[in-house]
């Protein structure tokens, strides 16, 4: 079977095979895989056993909660090339520094593999899964190396892999969670922290990421080129400094923002000439965006985006658009304002008046850069006060909810859901009325 690997590497998996212990004593885990028939159930004894290992062949490898294996620095960890093999219940640290090999503490090559309830620590990248489809990450606990953010490896990788389940890993001290080229895969109920990417898109469609945490990263969700994407029911928050910010989206169509809780961040949703493709929106429906700098941020005056029963509260500022202009043409409804002041005299929960948010001069300190240190100053404020009172230039219409909700109460709850049973390797189905999924 083909084996390219660095030279480390095989010489490590010559030593295995030779039943040669590694340089520090440590016993080899190799022996047990290769006297394993295909379908065997192998349990590893408790103790700390030398890799890189190499699983070629569908079976299960079970540390039992015991076992540790400890690739001395080299390589990856564990390496999946086969269809239908199980990796479970193992400590697995210590890989290589290689970007250029991708040294993880699990590589993927095969279909239909299980990975489920392993401790990964100081790795480069956690699991990468390179062409390979209809797998299962499942429960695993991912801490990357103690690098600084920019050289580390990806928590999670996805390269042209295609229905893959991304479930319930905890993932802390690494640089991404990213999906490149890969279609039709389920990222949900992930919790992240610390990293830049809780969860990077590129060139990726029909995904469905839901009910994930992603807390204290640069930034949450970034889609680039991604059509076709539900993100739903996720918690992001205090995604902060200079380019923080929840949820972002860059030339990315047909895309569903739905029920998702994003506060504390720089930026709350970021869109960046999005929707791309002609005649397509992007729907941003039911989230509560508060306690941030900008709740929305248009990048420039673009069309398409069509945002109901949103929440916005207590941030600086609710909407912006950069380079002067204005976000009117996009279709603002049924949103709650927090700082709407209008009366609903028939109480249908809707107000009597339109809220409309305008652009005057206290975009200074976003349209100049080394003032946004006085943003919520007195001066500031000041400046803001006059300008209202008595305008010096024409205020830019930014937007124009025409049915602006009274009450929090008055948004409608989110989607139903249907949980998966427990110890349901395949997981819950999703409850999709309105066929955002097909």
């Amino acid at each position: 079977m083909k084996r390219v690997r660095t030279g480390a590497f095989v010489l490590g998996v010559v030593l295995a095979f030779a039943g040669v212990s590694r340089a520090d004593g440590l016993p080899s885990a190799q022996p047990f895989i290769d006297k394993a028939k295909k379908g065997a159930h192998v349990v590893l004894p408790p103790g700390i056993y030398a890799g890189p290992v190499y699983v070629d062949k569908p079976m299960t490898l079970d540390g039992d909660g015991k076992a540790t294996i400890d690739s001395g620095g080299t390589g990856s960890v564990v390496i999946i090339e086969t269809d239908g093999a199980t990796v479970k219940n193992l400590r697995l640290i210590n890989s290589g520094h290689s970007h250029n090999d991708i040294d993880s503490g699990i590589q993927v090559r095969g279909k239909f593999n299980v990975i489920k309830d392993n401790h990964i620590e100081d790795t480069l990248f956690g699991v990468d899964l390179q062409q390979s489809d209809n797998n299962i990450v499942r429960r695993n606990r991912i801490i990357g190396k103690d690098f600084d953010l920019g050289v580390r490896g990806d928590a999670i990788r996805l390269w042209y892999s295609m229905n893959n389940k991304i479930e319930d890993n905890e993932i802390s001290r690494s640089r991404d969670l990213v999906v490149w080229y890969s279609d039709n895969n389920k990222i949900r109920r992930n919790k992240v922290s610390g990293g830049r990417y809780g969860l990077h898109f590129m060139y990726a469609r029909f995904n469905l990421v839901e009910e994930n945490e992603y807390r204290n990263n640069s930034t949450g969700i970034f889609l680039m080129y991604s059509d076709s994407v539900v993100v739903r029911g996720n918690r992001i928050s205090h995604g902060q400094g200079a380019t923080g910010m929840g949820i972002g989206l860059k030339e990315t169509s047909d895309v569903t923002i739905e029920d998702n809780e994003v506060v504390y961040c720089a930026t709350g949703i970021y869109l960046d000439v999005s929707p791309f493709q002609p005649d397509t929106t992007n729907r941003i429906y039911r989230n509560k965006i508060a306690f941030s700098g900008i709740g929305v941020l248009f990048h420039n005056d673009w069309t398409g985006s069509v945002l109901r029963d949103n929440r916005f509260e207590n941030n600086h500022v609710h909407v912006s658009v950069n380079s002067q202009a204005s976000a009117v043409r996009n279709d603002w409804s049924a949103n709650y304002w927090d700082d709407y002041a209008g009366f609903d005299r028939d109480l249908d929960g809707i107000g009597d008046s339109p809220y409309e948010s305008w652009a005057y001069a206290d975009r200074v300190w976003m349209d100049v850069r080394y003032a946004s240190f006085f943003r919520g100053s007195p001066v500031l404020t000041l400046l803001d006060f006059l300008e209202r009172l008595a305008p010096f230039s024409e205020p830019i219409l930014l937007l124009r909810d025409k049915k602006p909700r009274m009450t929090i109460a008055s948004i409608p709850p989110p989607l139903k859901r249907v949980e998966s049973g427990e110890g349901d390797e395949t997981g819950g189905e999703i409850s999709d009325p309105f066929g955002l999924l097909k």
